[in-house]
């Protein structure tokens, strides 16, 4: 559990990697964009794929009711949830279940609410299924985003089916509270609003905060669904497979009706085995990736305040992303871009990609050795001398 270690990753046809340049227009930069981390998957997953593929036939194949109990120990263990079997099903990854969902709880032309800046895959899963686009921007406040309630209360009003809700949030790592989280579900009540609660996050949060998954406060009548996975958490997203848990039987079949419709199947061998080695062997190999990237954080916001004053970083209480506020370089969108790309050769994601409100920010990705971290801020440091 060296995160120091570098590990090559070009030739892997690594998307963060390889990817480069296609997205960035050259691959003479440091590749912090893409939300996967440059750290060796725990051990434990890695002897379950090399047993798995010591055997030579590669076949169609079940889920074994012991991926669902490791799953619900898991949450149980670190969350305090106590998820029954009956309430899981298998998915072939969370942005699917994004889009099963707004097909499943909105008909087209329906309302969807969603909270921008916001990981891009909740505009287009709301769309591509031609449902009507309802932002909820969140408000910046003193450093630290929070919910606009009484807008989201109008939001709900306006006729909204649906929330995608990102719990804790990407771009700014957001770990919602109780109270921010029971609000939510009054309005939700009140309205009559379905939610689905994205918590692929949940695992990645820093100490002092705690990730409450959405469905542990709702009520019976609620109607809440969240999906969830090993991806983020075990550095596993290649491997495609996560769960979709909702207690209510309804809501189960009309997701997995509209997975039906398109014949989705996620039945990896490779996927299922990673999928129950990382719950059940894990957890050591967690807890020493958040101590590492709480590290990569601190350092981050301590160089940034000492050296490059302009920009400022907002906290981030949990994931691996930093939302880095550059209104202060007085680039535009595009010359941002540019500026880092071109001078600085640092490769973030621009926050225009989270939505308009994302205007002169960019989201950096931590999860890489440290000393990588430092050589890309000490380039933006060069960048901006010159």
């Amino acid at each position: 559990m060296n995160f120091d270690t570098d590990i090559p990753r070009s030739g892997t046809n690594s998307f963060k990697h390889d990817g480069r340049a296609a997205y960035f227009g050259t691959d003479d930069l440091l590749p912090l964009w893409v939300a996967d981390m440059d750290f060796a998957s725990p051990e434990a997953v890695t002897r379950a794929l090399q047993k798995r593929a010591a055997h030579p036939i590669y076949g169609y194949t079940q889920y074994p009711e012991s991926a669902y109990e490791a799953l619900m120990r898991w949450l149980k263990k670190r969350h305090g949830w106590e998820v029954k079997r009956d309430w899981v099903f298998m998915a072939p990854g969370v942005v699917p279940s994004l889009y099963a969902s707004v097909m499943a709880f909105a008909r087209e032309g329906e309302g969807v609410i969603i909270q921008p800046p916001v990981y891009f895959p909740f505009f287009s899963a709301v769309t591509a299924n031609h449902r009507r686009l309802i932002e909820n921007p969140l408000r910046l406040a003193g450093g630290r985003y929070e919910i606009d309630f009484e807008h989201l209360e109008q939001c709900a009003a306006d006729g909204a089916k649906l929330m995608l809700f990102c719990s804790p949030h990407n771009p700014m790592g957001r770990v919602w509270s109780r109270q921010e989280l029971t609000e939510l579900l009054r309005i939700a009540r009140r309205y009559d609003l379905t939610i689905l609660a994205d918590e692929i996050h949940a695992d990645l949060v820093y100490p002092g905060e705690r990730h409450i998954a959405l469905a542990t406060l709702a009520e019976e009548s609620d109607k809440v669904i969240t999906t969830v996975a090993p991806s983020k958490t075990f550095n596993i997203p290649g491997l495609g497979l996560s769960c979709v848990i909702a207690s209510n039987a309804d809501h189960r079949h009309a997701i997995k009706r509209a997975f039906e419709t398109l014949h989705i199947s996620n039945t990896n061998p490779f996927s299922i085995a990673a999928f129950e080695a990382a719950y059940r062997g894990g957890e050591v190999w967690l807890d020493s990736l958040m101590v590492y990237l709480q590290g990569n954080r601190d350092f981050v916001g301590d160089f940034v305040a000492r050296h490059l004053p302009a920009i400022n970083v907002i906290h981030a209480e949990g994931t691996y992303l930093l939302w880095l506020d550059c209104r202060g370089l007085g680039m535009g969108d595009a010359e941002l871009r540019e500026f880092f790309v071109r001078k600085a050769k640092v490769g973030m994601n621009p926050g225009t990609a989270f939505g308009k409100s994302g205007s002169g920010f960019m989201r950096l990705n931590i999860a890489s050795p440290r000393h990588v971290i430092a050589e890309a801020l000490e380039r933006i440091e060069r960048a901006l001398g010159k």
